[in-house]
């Protein structure tokens, strides 16, 4: 089930939610021509320009543990190679929210970031708003180094971002009614309430974090934790960021 759009209009410009988008496909094009061919050894560990890339910008839940001063079960000549030198490790959180790993992950989180972030931004303001994202990105960060502290992969992706965009919306706008297609019947559209499209998301989210607690595959693929953090941070974090609305308008 794939939404392809909203029922809620918008009473103002969505500049920074297109912003954020152009951002993050620019960014991503740039990485597609980097090469993926390894290159260059660094103390056994054989690397690509896209995965130097990936370490330079994405973030690694172990080295911000390490900085942290947590204790952190990853080999010291890994981390060496993984980790940032001195307080650089502070600003990979916010660079990952822009890195993505592949054309699937960009145009999933485009698409709802398009679909959901303007309807965001109309109940907060631009200013509110991109504050709102980026620490709703900041929790996705936190709870994916709580939950994978030990793991020494880069974590990419607007994903927990966005989700706390998502579970914003979901407070503020419940009823509206979501468009959705069932993969691959892109000719068989779909209207769902948002309480029922978002609600089967985050329960998904829970469900495959809890998964991987204890497992050798928690923090290598896909960031559940960070989707239950932002999207926790989203939910409670509109009762300071929204505005005080006037009557919406449905189409």
């Amino acid at each position: 089930m794939f939404p392809v759009g909203d029922s809620l209009r918008t009473r103002t410009t969505p500049y920074v939610n297109w912003t954020l988008i152009a951002v993050n496909v620019l960014v991503f094009l740039y990485t597609v021509g980097l090469s993926t061919r390894p290159d260059e050894v660094i103390r056994g560990f054989t690397l690509s320009e896209t995965d130097r890339f990936f370490l330079d910008w994405g973030f690694v839940p172990a080295c911000v543990g390490k900085y942290l001063g947590a204790s952190v079960d990853a080999g010291a000549v890994r981390l060496s190679v993984v980790c940032p030198s001195g307080d650089r490790v502070l600003i990979q959180p916010f660079t990952a929210m822009f890195v993505h790993a592949g054309w699937a992950h960009i145009l999933g989180n485009m698409l709802f970031l398009l679909i959901f972030g303007d309807n965001v931004e109309d109940a907060m303001g631009h200013g509110r708003y991109l504050i709102f994202y980026f620490l709703c990105g900041l929790a996705a960060v936190a709870a994916q180094t709580y939950f994978a502290l030990d793991t020494t992969v880069p974590a990419v992706g607007a994903s927990g971002a966005i989700a706390g965009v998502l579970g914003a919306y979901l407070i503020m706008f419940p009823t509206s009614m979501i468009q959705v297609v069932f993969l691959p019947l892109f000719f068989l559209p779909l209207f769902v309430p948002a309480v029922v499209l978002i609600g089967m998301w985050f329960i998904a989210q829970v469900f495959s974090g809890l998964a991987t607690l204890g497992t050798a595959a928690a923090g290598t693929g896909v960031a559940w934790w960070a989707h239950v953090g932002g999207f926790v941070a989203g939910a409670v974090l509109i009762g300071l960021f929204r505005r005080k609305q006037r009557p919406r308008a449905f189409v």
